[in-house]
């Protein structure tokens, strides 16, 4: 792909976020508010999850094998006590 037909394309993908949110309507100023706006909300949730879904994940992969091992010593003994 050469450069016009990129450039083009970026074009076509930008005109169409502009139809879909809407944004098209407001003035310069208010789209790069909401532009602004936007791209810092989209930070914002990568930098959260980049931060602490490893450590909710962890969490949850203590919390749920400790149940799973829990089980299977509870399983262990019922059949111990036969």
């Amino acid at each position: 792909m050469d450069m016009k037909n990129m450039r083009e394309y970026v074009c076509w993908l930008y005109y169409q976020y502009l139809l879909i949110t809407g944004i098209y309507v407001l003035e310069p100023w208010e789209q790069s508010i909401f532009n602004t706006v936007l791209c810092t909300m989209v930070a914002m949730v990568i930098y959260t999850s980049y931060v602490f879904v490893p450590i909710h994940m962890r969490l949850a992969l203590e919390f749920f094998s400790e149940l799973v091992r829990e089980q299977s010593e509870s399983t262990l003994a019922l059949m111990n006590s036969r």
